[in-house]
């Protein structure tokens, strides 16, 4: 028995031996290239890693870790034979690609043989991990990066921007990335300038990239490469004067990593930089953190600088050795399994069966996916997108002394002086106003005065200024004879805004018509967008249909289309005191004369003696007190507090209506009337006359497709004269035609007049092409014209008004005082009047029920019919309610009679 539990127990220890030496060792493997700054950095890191994983027992349960580290050299032929090397000798998973290239390749080998791929430098945004499961990137990919940049040129308000980045999946797909970023803040991504791929770029073609760059108008370039493409652009930019003031030059992460791992600079590298912004994905600070820094220098020996790669480096292998831990702790097993899809395929001669599938890898990768520990980066999660949560960076400005950070961008927050993880602790807010950097930043040619991030295109190629070549109007804007110099109010106003621009402007005035009649404006302003003209200066009306094709300054003068017609000058005649009222106003005020006087009659009829008699005299008396009321001259007292009340309501409506009516009088007695059956554009279209309109206006369009009026009504008139004539002879009802043209216009022709008011709004402006920066600053010189006064300066000199311009009355029906004027005093005065009589009425019918109750009890019979007999007892008066008015007649006939003496 003893003997046989003896057997038992050494042939479990040779096994657990024999187990044991199958896989003393757990393997992983590492794919970089080691003569880049990422790749020494990050194989120094991986080591360390691997050494401090090994010396704690408790992570693997005794077993070792294995890291292979495979050097591609700038060859994705390279990386594939390394990868396909890693997973014969069956690795549990791989460290990398550094290039989003072989990640693109090598992530369908993980997905067919389950091995997790982890990367923190092959960061292209379009490595899904819907379609490459098995491969995870530890560090922020290349999407957080370009919304950071973008955030980051909203900030500084510029508006268009050149990409120069390598023709590769990262560099490429992350531009596309940046250019559709750009868009949603209405920015645009003006070119791409496409480089090899590194590091095959020479001098020569990042010297005729840059001259394109030259040429263009943006100045704002975001340079997306590697470290060794990266430092020949800016070589090749310093030499060609690209790096002084006026331009904006923004690196990628890969600047970063050159001055952390790189430092002290070359002078001449240093010296090629001055003024560049770069990202550096931003790490919090920790003790473990500052305590592995210290230990860098011993790690690396001197030979290259710490990156924050090195720490994704040195966390990625801590992550894949914790997410074995709790594989192994899972009961996990490594074991390898035959791949079926490669067997028959020749697979002696290419030894494609050695490719297994790694059993546990879909284990191992939601290990990894699910950790939740805290690193050198600072704590690792990952999201529900399989990217590091609340991904940032720190923004840098080279200076000649290094570097400087100017700030912080989050995907939590956007930009902030405040490191990332402190604002964790506080309620989102990524609005505008909360978004900061520090002002003192460096740019390049050693200034500190933000660039406005544009020049004129093809290195100060005058601009190409369209003027309208005006054969009408020409105190707007018109060439001086056998010049070639154009002159008027607009171009003056032009004049004026360029000398306020922070910056010299080269231009050249090119007329646009044939001198014979007035240029399409409309063709006029679509030359911009056909690259004949760079802007356009004359008196453009801001209307809806160039919006769309060109961009405009602020109005520097109020526009809007009128109706001009003939006008007769009414004089003062017999009946000009009739004019203030409306027929309808002098029947409506007449008829509530009478009813007050019949309400007051009917109100005082019973108390009052002085409204009772016969028939004849009370009409008399009703009509001459409702009248007398117009000059508060009635001497018919009021007794009943229905009347007094009724008659206080009348005078205030007398009061203000007389008032209206001798203001009036005074205006149409004192001021010239103008008469004309025009009254504005309703009458106008109404009236099916034909209409004129300024030969190249957009009025033309609007009347026709706004206002419906058919073109056969619609007749061109080229100038001043031109309009008066067909005024006067009838050849047109009106001309229609934008003020400052009209006022122009009437100056000189007293006889027409503006009917009615503006039935447009509008305003003229320069227009300049789309998204030009120009524009934006102009109209920012248009407004500092308008607050020192200069604009009203320039419109005095070119279109002040002679006198008869004055005289654009509307005419006598506008002066009239309308009903609706006094409808609401009318409707005051007409409910206190029905009020009144319907509590009178309601009274006398209970005082009627009380004497008709009286009667009845009497024995006398009456013959009467009910009807007549209210009349006539409302006829009667009111017993009682006159002895004080007797008593006052008695003393007033006692008082006139002579004491004796």
């Amino acid at each position: 028995m003893n003997l046989l539990l003896l057997s038992f127990i050494l042939i479990w220890h040779a096994l657990s031996v024999s187990s044991t030496k199958s896989h003393p060792h757990v393997r992983i493997g590492a794919i970089f290239t080691l003569k880049t700054i990422n790749g020494r950095v990050s194989k120094i890191a991986i080591e360390a890693a691997e050494k401090d994983v090994n010396s704690d027992p408790r992570i693997l349960g005794g077993r070792k870790l294995s890291i292979a580290i495979h050097d591609s050299n700038f060859s994705g032929f390279l990386g594939f034979i390394g990868a396909l090397k890693l997973l014969v000798n069956e690795n549990v998973a791989i460290i990398g690609p550094q290039n989003s290239v072989m990640a693109h390749v090598l992530s369908h080998l993980a997905n067919e043989l389950h091995v997790p791929l982890v990367s923190f430098t092959a960061l292209d945004p379009t490595l899904s991990p819907l379609q490459y499961p098995f491969f995870l990137q530890t560090a922020p990919n290349d999407h957080f990066q370009m919304v950071a940049l973008t955030h980051i040129i909203t900030y500084f308000g510029w508006r268009e921007v050149i990409a120069v980045y390598s023709d590769d999946d990262q560099s490429r797909n992350g531009i596309t990335v940046l250019g559709d970023k750009l868009a949603e803040r209405r920015r645009k991504l003006s070119y791409k300038a496409v480089l090899p791929p590194d590091p095959t770029a020479t001098s020569a073609d990042v010297t005729a990239q840059l001259l394109n760059i030259q040429s263009m108008e943006a100045r704002i370039i975001i340079l997306h490469t590697y470290a060794k493409t990266g430092q020949l652009v800016f070589e090749v930019a310093r030499k060609l004067g690209m790096m002084t003031n006026g331009y904006v030059w923004i690196a990628t992460t890969w600047l970063s990593t050159v001055l952390d791992s790189s430092s002290p600079l070359p002078l001449d590298t240093l010296n090629s930089i001055q003024g560049v912004l770069t990202l550096r994905p931003h790490t919090p600070h920790s003790t473990r953190k500052q305590a592995f820094i210290s230990r860098w220098k011993q790690l690396s020996n001197g030979s290259i600088g710490l990156n924050p790669y090195g720490l994704y480096a040195y966390d990625s292998v801590w992550m894949i050795a914790h997410a074995l831990k709790l594989f192994f702790d899972q009961n996990g097993t490594i074991s390898f399994s035959n791949n079926p899809n490669v067997n028959g395929m020749g697979g002696e001669t290419l030894n494609l069966g050695s490719l297994s599938i790694f059993d546990g890898g879909k284990q191992l990768l939601d290990n990894i996916l699910n950790m939740n520990m805290s690193g050198l980066t600072g704590p690792i999660q990952f999201g529900s997108d399989r990217s590091p949560l609340y991904p940032s960076y720190e923004i840098l400005n080279v200076i000649p002394t290094g570097y400087k950070s100017i700030g912080y961008w989050s995907n939590y927050s956007g930009l902030s002086v405040i490191t990332p993880e402190k604002l964790y602790r506080m309620p989102a807010n990524r609005s505008i106003s909360n978004q900061h950097l520090y002002n003192n930043v460096t740019w390049p040619g050693n200034t500190t005065e933000k660039p406005r991030g544009w020049v004129f295109p093809n290195n100060g190629r005058q601009l190409r200024i369209g003027v309208p070549n005006r054969v009408s109007y020409r105190d707007m804007v018109s060439q001086i004879n056998g010049t070639s110099q154009v002159q008027g109010y607009c171009i003056d106003i032009f004049l004026a805004a360029i000398k306020l621009l922070p910056y010299p402007v080269q231009y050249k005035f090119i007329m646009f018509g044939d001198g014979h009649k007035n240029p399409s404006y409309y063709d006029l302003v679509s030359m911009i967008n056909s690259d004949v003209f760079d802007g356009v200066v004359g008196d453009i009306a801001i209307v809806t249909e160039r919006t769309k094709i060109v961009d405009f300054t602020q109005p520097f003068i109020e526009s809007g289309l009128v109706v001009v017609a003939p006008v007769k000058r009414l004089n003062s005649s017999a009946w000009a005191f009739l004019r203030p009222f409306t027929p309808l106003m002098w029947g409506v005020t007449t008829l509530f004369f009478l009813i007050v006087g019949a309400v007051v009659w009917i109100l005082e009829h019973r108390k009052n003696d002085e409204f009772r008699g016969p028939p004849k005299k009370q009409i008399v008396t009703v009509l001459w007190f409702s009248f007398s009321t117009m000059f508060f001259a009635h001497r018919e007292n009021t007794m009943s507090p229905l009347g007094r009340i009724v008659l206080i309501i009348w005078l205030f409506v007398v009061l203000i209506i007389t008032s209206s009516y001798t203001a009036s009088l005074t205006s149409i007695l004192t001021v010239q009337q103008l008469s004309s059956p025009i009254t504005g554009i309703d009458t106008l279209i109404s009236s099916n006359k034909p209409i004129g309109f300024q030969q190249g206006s957009f009025a033309e369009n609007y009347l026709n497709e706004e206002l419906n009026i058919p073109k056969h009504r619609l007749v061109p008139l080229g100038s001043p004269q031109e309009y008066a004539i067909a005024l006067d002879r009838g050849i047109v009802a009106a001309v229609v035609d934008e003020r400052p043209y009209v006022e122009l216009f009437l100056s000189d022709h007293c006889r027409f007049s503006i009917r009615g008011q503006d039935f447009t709004k509008s305003a003229w402006g320069f227009a300049f092409r789309r998204d030009s920066p120009l524009s934006i600053d102009m109209s920012t010189a248009i407004l500092s014209l308008s607050e020192n006064g200069e604009l009203r300066r320039i419109r005095e000199k070119w279109l002040s008004e002679k006198a008869c311009g004055s005289l654009q009355s509307d005419g006598t029906k506008d002066e009239q005082l309308q009903l609706n004027s006094f409808r609401g005093l009318f409707l005051i005065c007409g409910i206190a009047c029905f009020m009144a009589l319907l509590i009178y009425f309601s009274k006398m019918l209970r005082q009627f029920t009380t004497h008709k109750h009286d009667s009845s009890s009497n024995s006398q019979p009456s013959t009467n019919i009910p009807i007549q007999t209210f009349l006539n007892f409302a006829d009667n008066k009111q017993e009682g309610t006159s002895h004080k008015k007797k008593f006052k007649r008695k003393h007033e006939d006692t008082s006139s009679i002579p004491c004796s003496k």
